[in-house]
């Protein structure tokens, strides 16, 4: 019997968690775990993300799921830095914005970046997504970070993605990550560059990822 290895994404976030689950499905039998279906309170682990660095916010959310849990646990912290707006929204990506009656966190978050850039040219528009991994297993810690760079768009554009994905043109495409299918955005995404060099680390330390 083939043994499948697990690990605990320790997010509450169901869109990363499909991401991850998808990026991870290249690599055989590995399967990430939700953090509510292991961690008893897990919603404690949005009150860790305090710090002022992704690398930071990553490590803390995953020496918490794995303390509670004892299973090998992904921390991640993702987020975009716009260069015309000096690296916002940074560590505040998912709470850039406070919405209005009727919107989404996401909706408003893309209007208030909008906003904000609104009179710039795409040329002054460049942008970059981070990915930030932390993976706690067996007493060792490994780190690794996925970089995508881009442009913001003027609108929002496509239906597929979560987030930033409507107004996120990644380099080398004319398209937003919200046109590109789940194949296409799991090649060049910030999150799947941060597992590839994640899983390096990992089949170098020969680590078993199972739960002992």
């Amino acid at each position: 019997m083939r043994e499948t290895h697990e690990i605990v994404l320790a997010s509450t976030n169901l869109d990363k968690l499909a991401e991850f689950q998808q990026i991870f499905s290249a690599y055989g039998q590995i399967t990430i775990l939700p953090a509510h279906k292991i961690i008893r309170n897990s919603d404690k682990l949005a009150h860790v993300e305090n710090f002022a660095t992704f690398e930071e916010n990553a490590l803390a959310k995953a020496r918490l799921a794995n303390h509670a849990a004892h299973y090998p646990s992904l921390g991640d912290d993702s987020g975009l830095m716009v260069e015309a707006l000096n690296g916002q929204p940074g560590v505040h990506t998912r709470r850039y914005a406070i919405p209005k009656a009727g919107q989404s966190q996401d909706q408003a978050n893309m209007q208030k970046l909008l906003d904000a850039l609104k009179g710039h040219p795409m040329s002054k528009r460049s942008a970059t997504f981070v990915c930030s991994l932390a993976l706690v297993m067996e007493g060792m810690t490994l780190q690794t970070k996925g970089i995508l760079n881009g442009t913001i768009a003027e609108a929002p554009q496509g239906r597929s993605g979560f987030g930033y994905d409507p107004i996120f043109i990644p380099e080398g495409f004319q398209r937003t990550l919200a046109e590109l299918t789940a194949d296409e955005k799991n090649e060049v995404s910030h999150r799947a560059r941060a597992v590839h060099e994640l899983m390096k680390q990992v089949q170098t330390h020969g680590l078993r990822l199972a739960k002992p």
